[in-house]
């Protein structure tokens, strides 16, 4: 196939003994602009090229949410773990104390009206990513990549990370 385009291709280019040996040569004219003007010539070409289709004509998918959902979880929680680190390692020359006993004598401190939804938000990022990750590991061997398989571990993965997530808020 791309023999065939390419021998098409200089079969085009090749000049017509007919019509002369520049027959099949066209012949381009350039002129000189300013930047300023050649800024609005590419501003005018801009305005006029189509716009791809984006995310607005699609179906929202289940695949689509949770592959979205894993990469936030996982920025969330490098980044999380990535200030703590921080935190602990600045701690000393700020005068702040970050270890443990501290950190668990501050959060005894908190109302337990404060405390589920707090536990809650540290752990279903961290079961939801935990869960996925197999979930992706699953697929590399080859398994469950049909669409049932896809959305059945989609859905399983939902249901234990909320389960776990619950369960680690009320330990």
């Amino acid at each position: 196939m791309i023999r065939t385009i390419a021998q098409q291709s200089f079969r085009v280019a090749r000049p017509s003994l007919r019509q002369g040996p520049l027959a099949a040569y066209r012949c381009l004219q350039t002129q000189t602009t300013t930047p300023a003007e050649a800024l609005d010539i590419l501003n005018k070409q801009r305005a006029l090229r189509p716009t791809s289709p984006h995310l607005d004509i699609y179906q929202p998918q289940l695949t689509w949410y949770l592959s979205g959902l894993h990469r936030v979880t996982g920025v969330a929680l490098g980044g999380a773990l990535y200030a703590l680190l921080c935190a602990y390692a600045a701690g000393p020359a700020l005068g702040i104390h970050i270890d443990s006993t501290t950190l668990a004598h501050t959060f005894a401190a908190v109302p337990l009206v404060a405390k589920l939804p707090l536990k809650a938000l540290v752990a279903f990022p961290f079961t939801f990513h935990a869960f996925n990750g197999v979930r992706h590991l699953v697929w590399d061997f080859t398994k469950e990549l049909t669409v049932k398989g896809v959305y059945r571990t989609g859905y399983t993965v939902l249901g234990l990370s909320v389960l776990s997530a619950a369960v680690l808020a009320f330990i």
